[in-house]
């Protein structure tokens, strides 16, 4: 898996930037997102999930690249969105 360090900071501003986008889940799911603070609302989903989420999401995936592996290794709320997002942004 090819990594891209990048700050929180800027990993947030990379996924405000690619909202209205559309993105597909591991399942082939199609979602978009829209960011409201530090809060994304996808289109599939009720609930938001937080900045906080995609942050711990990241730290895991950076910490351990070859055992994070899909969004079930994620652990987070929201992973099958979580991991999408992450993954077509990294480009992992």
């Amino acid at each position: 898996m090819k990594q891209q360090n990048i700050t929180e900071e800027a990993l947030w501003t990379e996924i405000t930037a690619h909202q209205g986008e559309t993105f597909y889940t591991k399942k082939g799911l199609p979602f978009t997102y829209y960011i409201k603070g530090g809060e994304l609302f996808a289109s599939r989903r009720e609930r938001s999930i937080t900045r906080s989420t995609f942050e711990a999401a990241y730290r895991k995936i950076m910490k351990n690249p070859d055992e994070v592996t899909g969004p079930k290794k994620l652990n987070v709320y929201g992973a099958p969105y979580v991991w999408a997002v992450l993954t077509a942004i990294l480009k992992i």
